[in-house]
């Protein structure tokens, strides 16, 4: 008589050993991932449709996020910097710290939050409704047609929404400076592009492909192994958010002792 899974002795303890089958599954989901996106067929009309609904319609989210996060943080720093006789360089700081760090951590965070729980969701009701099983039925490759697809189009996605955010930002600030310095555009956008160096722009791109990835497959791991129904639905979508914000946090630390031993040598 076979021992059934859940009565064997934990090896460690029950925690840790979910833990570690976890991390085991998630490694397996991802390197699925890698070895079917280059294998056909390829769905590129599904692709567009996930970059149209992630980018597209997150962009009034973005623009108004951005566009205030621009605003407060000059009005933010204005102050310390009067007290030195330096507010003319509040645009070399605002585009100092939006490119390296403001802009694709806050694109992020908001896309973990729109895009994250909307793919977990998604997923995770097309799971518990055994639709996968239908398109697997059906001589469909659901993972093929549900999680590449929409890692692709975050992949791809986050980095543009991510450019987006620091112009709109910069503009937010730029409105603020214009009314309280009285700098003129040209004036302003010179000042913002001496500050930054090639380095920032290409790790920033970089941090967003990575962000991008992110968001994508920690949605479509939860959301493809949810359970108990509708509730599995909603703790699929509740994970992806705080998995995906967690990550994200991790990853803004790594790149940014990688980009700092890169630029001190």
């Amino acid at each position: 008589m076979t021992e059934k899974a859940e009565d064997r002795k934990p090896l460690l303890s029950k925690k840790i050993d979910k833990f570690f089958t976890g991390l085991a599954d998630a490694w397996n989901f991802v390197r699925r991932f890698f070895k079917e996106v280059f294998l056909p067929p390829y769905e590129f009309k599904e692709v567009v449709q996930q970059c149209y609904r992630i980018g597209v319609e997150s962009l009034p989210l973005i623009a108004l996020t951005g566009f205030i996060v621009g605003i407060v943080f000059t009005n933010q720093s204005r102050p310390s910097l009067s007290e030195f006789g330096a507010t003319s360089w509040l645009p070399s700081l605002i585009s100092i710290a939006v490119v390296r760090a403001m802009g694709p951590l806050v694109t992020a965070l908001i896309a973990a939050g729109k895009v994250g729980s909307s793919i977990g969701a998604e997923i995770g009701s097309m799971k518990v409704t055994e639709q996968i099983d239908a398109m697997e039925v059906s001589a469909t490759n659901p993972f093929k047609f549900l999680v590449v697809t929409r890692v692709l189009a975050t992949t791809f996605m986050i980095p543009v929404l991510v450019m987006f955010t620091d112009f709109v930002a910069l503009m937010g600030s730029f409105l603020s400076v214009n009314a309280n310095e009285n700098v003129s555009l040209v004036t302003f956008f010179v000042q913002v592009f001496e500050a930054i160096s090639f380095l920032d722009i290409i790790s920033s791109v970089l941090k967003s492909l990575l962000f991008g990835f992110t968001i994508g497959i920690v949605g479509c791991y939860k959301g493809y192994n949810s359970s108990k129904g509708t509730e599995g639905v909603g703790r699929a979508a509740n994970a992806a958010v705080v998995m995906a914000m967690f990550l994200i946090f991790i990853e803004e630390l790594l790149v940014l002792q990688i980009v700092n031993a890169i630029r001190m040598m």
